[in-house]
């Protein structure tokens, strides 16, 4: 509907300030022509918008014009029942703030929205924490969350995975929690690394202050990482005759990259799936050695059989 359009544009203008028709034409799925035709009707509604012309211009709100509508529809309000069960509110110390002002939001909604969003929260609960995965303490992560929020360099001792702590000065950009990992995105010397915070033994905010890059964006350099880090993961084709329910559970697993998945006879497919690393196929073909059979490659035969005549020593 239009008056939602327009809503959402005055929100969009209260909180971001200065934007261009490309961008809300982008946002709201609309022409940039019916953006301006928005723009007008705002404008003949007594909305104070004005147009800024060139380099670096946009439509903006007169400085100091707020509105106190909230814009909020009823689904809108359910989906922040969604942040309200999030692991990560509890890592960074906000999760009493968030409480407090999730109150004070529902407060203020009408008897017909509290309802069904009280409804929503007895129906949905999302539990943060994987199986298996024990609750964890992050002494380290205040601390740097202090220093992204204060622009300060931290002085750390970080270990990489099968080497030595080594001391190192960082200036941290910004946090990232990935599933129920946490990262500190930062700058070391003339290079951004990525260093993930349970390998951090040590922590100190130094005075000295850095500049942030105003033009840096923490979502987007995250997804450039992203891409480059599974760039850099090692492959390891396997090709295995399978029995179908196998398969299924296969395929089931995050780990377990599927390429391809042939039918053969029935009850059987050939699958090819990269497993990263000769040991890691090692172990896992060994755990479904009783309805997989490895057709490529050679040596991961050769290291079954190796392996299945260890075992049989055993319990000969």
């Amino acid at each position: 509907m239009r008056a939602d359009r327009l809503l959402n544009i005055l929100l969009h203008l209260q909180a971001k300030g200065r934007t261009t028709a490309k961008e809300l034409s982008k946002k709201l799925e609309i022409s940039e022509r019916t953006v301006h035709r928005d723009m007008e009707a705002l404008s003949s509604a007594g909305i104070p918008i004005y147009a800024e012309r060139g380099i670096g211009g946009g439509w903006s709100l007169s400085e100091g014009y707020r509105t106190n509508l909230t814009g909020f529809k009823k689904e809108e309000v359910i989906s922040l029942l969604l942040v309200h069960s999030s692991r990560v509110l509890e890592d960074l110390g906000k999760k009493k703030d968030f409480d407090s002002a999730f109150v004070k939001l529902m407060a203020s909604l009408p008897p017909a929205y509290r309802k069904d969003a009280e409804t929503a929260r007895q129906r949905i609960h999302i539990d943060g924490l994987g199986w298996g995965r024990a609750i964890r303490e992050l002494p380290l992560l205040p601390i740097l969350q202090d220093a992204v929020w204060e622009e300060k360099k931290v002085k750390i001792i970080y270990e990489k995975e099968g080497g030595k702590p080594e001391p190192r000065t960082i200036e941290p950009y910004g946090l990232v929690a990935k599933d129920t990992i946490w990262y500190v995105v930062a700058k070391r010397g003339k290079e951004m690394r990525v260093y993930r915070i349970s390998r951090i033994k040590e922590a100190s905010v130094t005075t000295e202050r850095f500049e942030r890059p105003k033009k840096f964006d923490l979502s987007k350099y995250w997804e450039e990482w992203i891409k480059e880090f599974k760039s850099r993961v090692p492959k390891y084709l396997i090709k295995i005759k399978v029995t179908d329910a196998t398969a299924e559970h296969i395929k089931s697993i995050p780990y377990m990259k599927c390429l391809s998945h042939k039918p053969l006879t029935k009850g059987f497919a050939e699958m090819v799936i990269d497993m990263e690393t000769k040991e890691w196929a090692l172990g896992s073909m060994l755990q479904h050695c009783d309805s997989v059979f490895v057709l490529e490659p050679l040596e991961l035969q050769e290291a079954i059989r190796h392996k299945a005549r260890e075992i049989l020593k055993i319990y000969e």
